[in-house]
């Protein structure tokens, strides 16, 4: 049988790049580049290992903001540590002045100043500032109803003190722990990745230039091989369509790569080997990390399945799949250094409870950002026909359906933005826009094991994802799976095999992200709240006469039917859609201590007619609402 490790092999006329300078058989391999990558090929270099980054979209274009836990700071400043006491000053970056390229200081430092800032601008030296924000506001709504009426209660939080020295008992902490306190700083998801990213590109430049093996090399429009290239390519067919993962006798894989070629092909983007390039051949790494997100194809390649979680809300359903709908916006809205959370209660057309979440993320000195995420009750449908925007029968994919679609989303974003900010609604509409609102579903997901080979694991989101309303995602990605890796190498340092070490590593993975959804179920509970119990959940089934799984199917029909009117599309995140205002560089009104109901209704008793949050909102247009399985 032919041996799928040797290039002289291969079938006559194909190339395999070899000679590549310092990507044969890499220490450490990440097949995806975002935060969780980026910061375990950081730990690596600073063990003393090299590292290899592949990437399809060259730099980062995250365009949230994040809420970061003062231990990312901390891990940052033992990075610099173990990289200047390694390798001394001549190897470590510099930033276009000449000065050391310090990853704590360039993420936020005592003695610079926060704002609108680019990262690329502090590393240049043209800014005397750091990327991130501290968050000074920390403020809970609680518009909740009460024994039926409309009750709100404020709480304003003492702001967390940011951190004045590096504390190592914040590298390493479990997740739970991590999670579960508070948020110190704000920071631009793109800001935050560029800062790796150029940290990392410098590395591998001063190398190459100095003519030493690089500890770093970066491939940032490259994807594991796909078998099914479209180009007839018979050296993958030969690897018994594998693709680019070759596997060995061990279970250890073989990576192969190809350049790629992005395009806009009828709105949707497209990946195609790019014309006249060969493979390129990275032999086995020690260990390789997949984290591309929710949705990773080379872990699918692999047979990594991830299983829907379950969460209990104790509400008489048992346990059912966490999920939401939220409707994702930026505005020009001067929210500054504040993180703003709201939870309410919705009502349907039958009187029925549902509790939906709102935030507000702002940052510091900047008054341009001001990202509001709302979530959608899952009652409302944004259907067209139903609201009376156009006529039954109009085919979905017309010009007429779309914008009205798009019409009832905007309604909904800007009142629910309105009962977050204090801010009118036609004050909101003037308010520059440059992205969303988008509707996007959350689905919690989980794998069972990180390992997908005997040299491979699975992190991030790509291994499970949880609520994302505080940042989860990013900081058990970046700060706990990422510095799993470097106890990988500290337990290799100290002798321990390769087996048991990464079995050690996909299991901690695994713990981190259970600690993420551990801390993510409150994010998901509605109706009943979960201090009820099942005896007060038969009384109130006993005393309205209906059963709680009549409620979930109607729930399920009516997710089913909103996400049925325009698929979702992951792709769509990446896309742009500007809509012209003004920037408003006032801040955010006081919140007024009535409830929002209370300032719009005179019969707090029409609480079942209508969605109590939004007064006359776009849902008295729908003149039905989906059931199970018909309108009701």
């Amino acid at each position: 049988m032919l041996d799928p490790t040797k290039r002289s092999q291969a079938p006559r006329g194909t190339k395999v790049e070899v000679d590549w300078t310092g990507i044969q058989n890499p220490d450490f391999l990440a097949l995806g580049l975002g935060a969780t990558s980026m910061m375990a090929m950081l730990w690596s270099v600073a063990n003393g290992r090299q590292a290899v980054g592949v990437e399809l979209r060259g730099d980062p274009s995250l365009g949230v903001h994040w809420n970061v836990r003062e231990d990312y700071w901390h891990h940052l400043g033992l990075i610099d540590q173990l990289m200047l006491e390694r390798y001394g000053e001549d190897r470590i970056p510099r930033k276009d002045d000449g000065r050391l390229f310090k990853l704590r200081e360039t993420f936020y430092s005592a003695v610079t100043e926060p704002g609108d800032v680019y990262a690329d601008e502090v590393i240049a030296g043209v800014e005397e500032a750091h990327i991130s924000g501290l968050i000074h506001y920390t403020e809970f709504i609680d518009d909740r109803w009460s024994d039926g009426q409309p009750k709100r209660v404020l709480t304003v939080l003492q702001p967390a003190k940011p951190p004045a020295e590096h504390d190592p008992s914040k590298v390493g902490r479990d997740m739970v722990t991590v999670l579960d306190g508070p948020s110190t700083f704000q920071a631009g998801a793109s800001e935050v990745l560029v800062m790796m990213r150029r940290y990392l590109e410098r590395i591998e430049e001063m190398d190459i230039a100095a003519g030493v093996t690089p500890r770093v090399r970066l491939f940032l429009s490259h994807r594991v091989a796909v078998g099914d290239a479209g180009d007839g390519d018979g050296f993958l067919k030969w690897m018994r369509q594998e693709d680019g993962f070759v596997s060995l006798p061990d279970g250890r894989k073989r990576i192969l790569l190809e350049e790629i070629q992005e395009l806009d092909y009828r709105g949707r983007y497209r990946r195609l080997r790019k014309p006249g390039t060969s493979l390129i051949d990275l032999g086995v790494p020690e260990l390789f990390m997949i984290a591309q997100g929710f949705d990773s194809s080379d872990a699918d390649r692999l047979g990594f399945r991830q299983e829907e979680v379950a969460v209990d809300h104790h509400d008489g359903r048992g346990p059912v799949v966490a999920q939401a709908d939220y409707l994702a916006g930026f505005l020009e809205l001067h929210v500054g250094a504040r993180l703003r959370r709201r939870i309410a209660s919705e009502f349907d057309r039958e009187g029925n409870e549902y509790w939906v979440r709102q935030i507000a993320v702002g940052h510091e000195d900047d008054p341009e950002v001001g990202w509001i995420l709302v979530q959608v009750p899952d009652f409302k449908t944004f259907d067209p026909i139903l609201a009376g925007l156009v006529p039954p029968g109009t085919p979905k994919k017309t010009k007429e359906y779309l914008s009205a679609y798009q019409q009832l989303l905007r309604e909904y974003y800007l009142e629910q933005v309105s009962l977050i900010t204090e801010m009118p609604i036609s004050e909101l509409e003037k308010i520059q826009a440059p992205y969303g609102p988008k509707l996007f579903s959350l689905v919690e997901k989980v794998g069972a094991d990180a390992l997908v080979a005997a040299n491979g694991v699975v992190a991030g989101d790509s291994f499970g994802n949880g609520h994302f309303m505080t940042s989860g995602g990013a900081i058990t990605g970046m700060v706990g799976h990422a510095s799993r890796v470097l106890k990988y190498w500290q337990s290799r340092d100290a002798g321990v095999s390769r087996e048991q070490a990464i079995r050690e590593l996909a299991d901690q993975i695994k713990v981190d992200t259970l600690g993420w959804l551990q801390v993510s179920a409150q994010e998901f509970s509605q109706a009943v709240p979960i201090n009820f119990g099942e005896e007060r959940i038969r009384e109130i089934e006993k005393q309205t006469g209906r059963q709680s799984g009549e409620r979930a199917n109607t729930i399920d029909a009516t997710r089913r039917h909103r996400h049925s009117l325009v698929p979702l599309d992951p792709s769509d995140w990446r896309r742009l859609s500007v809509r012209s205002g003004r920037l408003c560089t006032i801040e955010l009104p006081p919140i007024l201590e009535t409830h929002p109901a209370e300032r719009q209704m005179t019969c707090p008793a029409a609480a079942g007619a209508m969605s109590m949050a939004g007064g006359q909102s776009a849902d008295m247009r729908e003149t039905a609402v989906v059931g199970a399985g018909t309108a009701s």
